[in-house]
């Protein structure tokens, strides 16, 4: 299990307006330590979780309010917490001296995966996952749980600059919708969000051209098979922010939208391939060009291992 401080996620860089939204301490659970003033976690009814606090030095006690589920006090700055059986968003505050430094983890409570009937949930068609030895290939298992979106919960943010709608499926369907998400994404694009804004591009969040897909919307596009997408573990995304038009903006300011510009956040993830505080966030990079139906977009995923590509 890969451990990482959240001080490896403090980047330098050339003065930028851009606010990461980070705690004066980090929560670890699983093998996910967030630094954020605001994070997801994403469990099963009834599921137990360790929640721990990585403080900085000097700081010795944090207090914690939930106001749903069983918590626990395993030992000082670490609690167990169980979540309740009915599916939700469930809020966890951990402070410091209570209003001068808190995270707020937004506890999502899945419907289990197994819930489906024929490939439907609830009305929305998730369509069938492929078959694989996942004892061989455990980045294939299916999701656990999907989370259920409605109209009033899809605003909600799942890290400082993501919201739960930003990765629904491009579907047609009314409400409620599903969708999958891995923590470990929200952390890599949180790191690559402050990363472009400190190499001078300025970006408020990411466009997700592409983030969840039901395996059944995933076999109509025609993608291959075992996309990272129906996951949960993937994101195509380019920067809009002037003007905002769901187009990549002209980043090279050479008056065109192409491939040059998806080449600018392309470089700098992969600059950032080989050190060791980026160990944690290897996954597949690749570059597309614009096309009649969408921009250009860089493709980001949390698959593990190193994988490159480019149209």
């Amino acid at each position: 299990m890969l451990i990482l401080h959240f001080s490896l996620f403090v980047l330098t860089g050339s003065a930028h307006e851009f606010n990461p939204e980070k705690a004066g301490f980090a929560v670890k659970f699983s093998d996910v330590i967030s630094p954020y003033k605001i994070f997801s976690i994403f469990v099963l009814p009834e599921e137990e979780v360790t929640i721990e606090v990585s403080p900085e030095r000097g700081r010795n006690s944090y207090d914690i309010e939930a106001a749903s589920g069983k918590l626990l006090l395993e030992e000082v700055n670490k609690w167990r917490w169980q979540a309740p059986s009915e599916k939700g968003i469930y809020t966890i505050k951990i402070s410091h001296d209570r209003l001068i430094d808190s995270m707020t983890l937004n506890i999502f409570v899945m419907v289990p995966f197994n819930e489906q009937n024929d490939g439907f949930l609830n009305g929305y068609r998730i369509g069938a996952y492929p078959r694989i030895l996942s004892r061989k290939f455990p980045i294939y298992k299916p999701p656990r749980g999907f989370i259920e979106v409605s109209r009033e919960n899809e605003d909600t943010f799942v890290s400082p600059h993501f919201k739960v709608k930003q990765f629904l499926c491009k579907q047609g369907s009314g409400y409620p919708k599903y969708i999958v998400i891995k923590e470990k994404l929200l952390l890599k694009l949180e790191f690559i969000l402050e990363r472009v804004n400190k190499e001078g591009y300025k970006a408020t969040t990411f466009n997700i051209l592409s983030g969840y897909r039901t395996p059944h919307y995933n076999d109509l596009i025609g993608n291959v098979k075992y996309s990272r997408h129906i996951y949960g573990g993937a994101a195509d995304i380019f920067i809009d922010e002037n003007p905002r038009d769901d187009m990549m903006d002209d980043l090279n300011n050479d008056g065109r939208i192409d491939y040059r510009d998806a080449a600018i956040i392309y470089d700098i993830i992969d600059g950032m391939y080989g050190k060791p505080w980026y160990q944690f966030f290897v996954g597949g990079l690749g570059r597309y060009r614009k096309t009649p139906v969408h921009g250009p977009f860089v493709h980001i995923d949390v698959r593990g291992f190193r994988a490159r590509w480019g149209t």
